[in-house]
């Protein structure tokens, strides 16, 4: 079995992660690092979980040399704010005994003090698109000694609607760079910027899109309404030592507060919550609290579906099951990481029934189903979203239907009369608009 010691590291390099405690590599670390060390541009596809922060820093970092400047030569971009944040860490960990400055910059905070930061002088510069290109268009950020450019989450970034930024990003660069890219799905957008910006960059493919995490346990359970998931997510939860470290996911930001509002009621200060309404700080606050062991889990939305190495969650509880398929195996693949055991409990609900087995066509496995558990109280109530979303259905189904009597007749009255040419219709008679003006005219006419 290799070992870090194989990739002939400098020493520098190599204590920094021995102190971390590596000792082997991952599959997409060792098929990574001489594509790479090569200098050829490279498009990784690998699933979530499976090392490629280490993938890419690995072989950059061993080929660092100083070099006398304060713009960066390195710029890693990633979808969200949270992924700033750790891969910052992730550098800063691997550069503890090298000389080399990390400036992470990101939406949501004072752009004025990313600005000083950058000024000072960065050598690796960790953002998210929006906010990088804003620093560039302002000449803060200059890629004049760029030599690598990293884009993690390739796939999430154009999800996220982050085209543009990025075509705006790469159109200020030197075509002279190495690009390294990641994505856990091909998708076509990847592709067509694949063909459109990238010099044919060699593909190194872990896992095909799709395939199940094998170390985490996938159940389901097929539940009426959202009240009754919220009986059964309490129910679960009583068994403090088993769901230790739990992620619940929502589909959206409005929910995520309203189960955050009754789990407080059954677990005082156990949960926090994470969605893109709550600031920067609380986020990260709350990440650490998570982290630290203070806070038993988070009730979030997919912006912690991607990328995000958290450690040791017990369970990952899908509330709402998502709408894409692909984003099913980005949630649970939050659990069963760094070769642990990890399990993914989905509430399904009537309507979600189609997602599931899409999602189980996508990775060519079955959820195991298990029935609600007799103590579980069924609600009848739906509540108002529930509501809003049959009513909306109802209406997309309903066949357009005309007015009444009346309407027929004025609908009749406006038929046009075809008068046997194409396009022919009767020509209308237009009357004078003033009568009496009219016979004065003819009048004088006469006497003439």
């Amino acid at each position: 079995m290799p070992t870090f010691q194989d990739f002939d590291l400098p020493k520098s390099l190599q204590k920094a992660l021995d102190g971390i405690g590596f000792t082997t590599p991952t599959p997409i670390q060792e098929r990574a690092m001489p594509v790479i060390l090569s200098g050829r541009d490279m498009m990784g596809i690998a699933q979530t979980g499976t090392g490629k922060t280490f993938a890419y820093l690995l072989p950059i970092l061993k080929q660092w040399r100083f070099i006398k400047t304060d713009t960066p030569r390195v710029v890693i971009l990633v979808p969200t704010r949270e992924l700033v944040v750790q891969v910052v860490e992730e550098v800063e960990k691997l550069t503890e005994y090298m000389t080399v400055r990390t400036v992470g910059v990101y939406g949501g905070v004072n752009i004025n003090t990313q600005k000083k930061r950058v000024y000072e002088g960065v050598d690796i510069l960790v953002g998210t698109p929006g906010r990088l290109m804003d620093l560039a268009l302002d000449n803060v950020v200059r890629f004049d000694t760029l030599q690598k450019l990293v884009i993690d989450e390739f796939d999430e970034i154009l999800n996220l609607g982050f085209r543009v930024q990025i075509t705006s990003i790469l159109s200020m660069m030197k075509q002279k760079r190495q690009s390294i890219l990641f994505s856990a799905t091909m998708t076509d957008d990847v592709d067509e910027m694949l063909n459109d910006f990238f010099d044919f960059p060699e593909e190194v493919s872990l896992a095909a899109s799709g395939t199940p995490l094998e170390k985490i346990k996938q159940i389901g359970y097929h539940v009426p309404n959202f009240l009754t998931k919220i009986n059964l997510l309490k129910e679960l939860l009583q068994n403090e030592e088993e769901y230790s470290r739990v992620l619940v996911f929502i589909n959206n930001k409005r929910t995520a507060d309203l189960v955050l509002e009754s789990m407080e009621e059954s677990f005082p200060e156990q949960f926090g919550v994470i969605h893109s309404n709550k600031s920067q700080n609380y986020r990260l606050n709350t990440m650490a609290s998570f982290q630290e062991g203070t806070l038993r889990g988070i009730v979030t939305t997919d912006v912690m579906a991607r990328g995000l190495d958290i450690t040791d969650i017990t369970h990952v509880i899908n509330m709402e099951f998502p709408e894409v398929p692909e984003q099913y195996i980005h949630r649970i693949g939050r659990t069963g990481r760094a070769d642990k055991e990890g399990v993914a409990i989905s509430f399904i609900s009537p309507k979600e029934q189609e997602p599931q087995i899409e999602s189980e066509v996508l990775m060519e496995k079955e959820i195991e189903l298990l029935s609600i558990p007799e103590n579980i109280e069924i609600a009848d109530r739906l509540l108002d979203f529930e509501k809003e979303k049959q009513k909306v259905k109802i209406l997309l189904k309903r066949p357009k239907q005309e007015g009444g009597e009346a309407f027929h007749e004025k609908k009749d009255k406006n038929k046009k009369v075809n008068l046997g040419g194409p396009g022919k219709t009767k020509p209308k008679k237009t009357k004078p608009r003033n009568r009496g003006a009219e016979k004065t005219k003819a009048a004088k006419r006469k006497r003439r």
